[in-house]
């Protein structure tokens, strides 16, 4: 049974920085994708990031391209979302996903057969 559990949440002013992290664990990862979605109060859960596990290969919406990047520590069976130059639209809970690769649609929470308890990130202006 795969388990995720993120931490790294927290509060920031604009322009500051946040590391998630999700760590993983309960089967080996290699034909999986790891995705990191949010959702802001009265919107819907919104795809922010994903990686392909064996292969590293990385996804972004386009409002966090070249301010959020998405990686994945093999060894330590963890995921990062490193946010730089945060602004106050970042503000959701953010949540820790993974889907087996011959579930296509990466962007679609849908598509994701396991999920962590999530973290908050508060962005001030």
């Amino acid at each position: 049974q795969v388990q995720l559990v993120e931490s790294g949440g927290g509060l920031v002013q604009a322009g500051g920085s946040l590391r998630l992290s999700c760590a993983a664990s309960g089967r080996t990862f290699n034909t999986y994708t790891m995705g990191w979605f949010r959702q802001a109060p009265g919107k819907e859960r919104e795809f922010v990031a994903s990686v392909v596990w064996n292969v590293g290969s990385t996804y972004y919406t386009d409002s966090v391209k070249g301010r959020f990047t998405i990686s994945r520590d093999t060894a330590m069976n963890t995921v990062y979302l490193q946010m730089n130059s945060l602004k106050p639209e970042d503000t959701a809970f953010y949540s820790c996903a993974a889907k087996p690769n011959y579930i296509l649609l990466l962007r679609d929470p849908k598509s994701y057969t396991s999920w962590g308890q999530g973290t908050q990130v508060t962005v001030s202006s």
